[in-house]
């Protein structure tokens, strides 16, 4: 029984001994890690080549259109509203010329007969008049130093006088008769209207608002730095036909419409609120040949975004907008694969472009990626989009940041 008891007590250390053994044996004949001397991957990127070549600077702004000419109308004449034009109602499309209020006019035209009657008496009188003075110039024939009184001067004077306050009267009733019919003196539309058929009106009564369609214009804030790339004066007044292009754009009815002007002129003062300049651009026939490619009028109040063609720069280097960094920053992929970080200087910055006055020369490759934790010399390759991680794919929030902070710098 002993032996049996010291057997039962030495197996298990015997079997972890052997155990521990196998083990040890195992680590010593295991094959040795196989080593690899691959480095860093490279990160894929995007690349834009950087070019020189002319370029038209453009400014990018935004306004309300507005009426050239807008105007009230407004009775001249008494009386009662006797007839109204189809077209005298809000947004309707009047010609110059065209009827739209008839006042009722008997009054007037009583009171033009009564002043061809004037005329005619009057005249009448005048020659009386010279014929009375005819006969007295003959019976003084022979009498020295007869007096004007006797020559019946005074009274031909009077005669003629008469006459010509006559024809004025004449005159103020044929104004009055005629200013009993409401009319535009241009190409128009109808804002409001004020009164309507059979209402009596005096004279300096609004009737109603109107302005003329043949051109509209746009008020465009402009800041010093757009001003810069304008190549213009403050005060700039354009020749005729000679100012600068103007693109207008507005998503109106589901589509972009695009519409055509010029800049016509600037303000010759700063706003000392904002301190901005405002610039005047015009479009000619809004609501006919200068319809959008849709159709669509530019209409007044209709807010609009402008692109302003400025002065030209030859040989300029000129980057996607998606280049710029913060900080007026490019990222470029240099020969050897490795990542260059360069300060650049901006002449000028668009949403689409900008261009870079020193620090890139033509052909270089600049990165339109974002890159996580750039650090200069790290290794970068060109790619295609199905090659790029999220990570290095255009982070545009930060690149409109970037915009909005220089373009508020004026």
């Amino acid at each position: 029984m002993p032996q049996n008891k010291m057997l039962r007590l030495a197996i298990p250390p015997l079997v972890i001994g052997a155990g521990i053994a196998v083990f040890m044996l195992l680590q010593a004949n295991k094959p040795a890690p196989e080593k690899r001397e691959d480095g860093p991957r490279p990160i894929t990127v995007f690349v834009e080549p950087t070019v020189s070549d002319l370029v038209t600077l453009e400014v990018s702004t935004e306004g309300e259109v507005r009426s050239r000419v807008s105007i009230d109308l407004v009775a001249e004449v008494s009386g009662r509203v006797v007839s109204v034009s189809n077209e005298f109602t809000e947004g309707g499309s009047v010609n110059p010329g065209e009827t739209l209020i008839s006042i009722e006019d008997i009054d007037y035209r009583l009171a033009l007969s009564r002043a061809e009657a004037q005329v005619a008496s009057a005249r009448v009188a005048v020659e009386l008049a010279l014929a009375d003075a005819d006969v007295a110039r003959k019976q003084l024939l022979g009498t020295k130093n007869p007096s004007d009184l006797a020559l019946k001067k005074p009274q031909v004077a009077e005669a003629q006088a008469a006459l010509k306050a006559a024809d004025a009267d004449l005159q103020q009733a044929r104004v009055s008769l005629e200013r009993t019919r409401v009319s535009l003196p241009f190409q128009g539309r109808i804002t409001k209207t004020y009164v309507d058929l059979g209402q009596y009106v005096a004279a300096g009564t609004p009737l109603g608002q109107a302005f003329a369609t043949d051109r509209v214009e746009v008020r465009l804030p402009i800041t010093y730095d757009q001003l810069a790339a304008l190549g213009v004066p403050i005060g700039y007044v354009a020749a005729a036909g000679e100012g600068l292009a103007v693109e207008f754009t507005a998503r109106v009815a589901g589509r972009e419409q695009v519409w055509h002007g010029e800049l016509l002129r600037l303000d010759a003062s700063i706003d000392s609120t904002t301190r901005t300049l405002y610039a005047i651009a015009e479009v000619r026939d809004p609501y006919g040949e200068n319809r959008s490619e849709f159709g669509m009028p530019l209409a007044v109040g209709l807010y609009v975004d402008a692109t302003i063609r400025g002065r030209a720069i030859d040989h300029a280097v000129r980057i996607p907008r998606d280049a710029l960094r913060a900080g007026n920053m490019v990222f470029i992929l240099n020969g050897d694969g490795q990542l260059e970080i360069r300060t650049v200087r901006v002449t000028h910055s668009s949403p689409d472009y900008a261009v870079i006055s020193d620090g890139l020369e033509a052909q270089e490759q600049v990165i339109i990626s974002n890159i996580r934790n750039p650090i200069p010399g790290m290794l970068l390759q060109a790619g295609t989009s199905s090659d790029a991680s999220p990570d290095t794919k255009p982070d545009t929030s930060s690149i409109a940041e970037t915009g909005s902070a220089e373009n508020g710098r004026g």
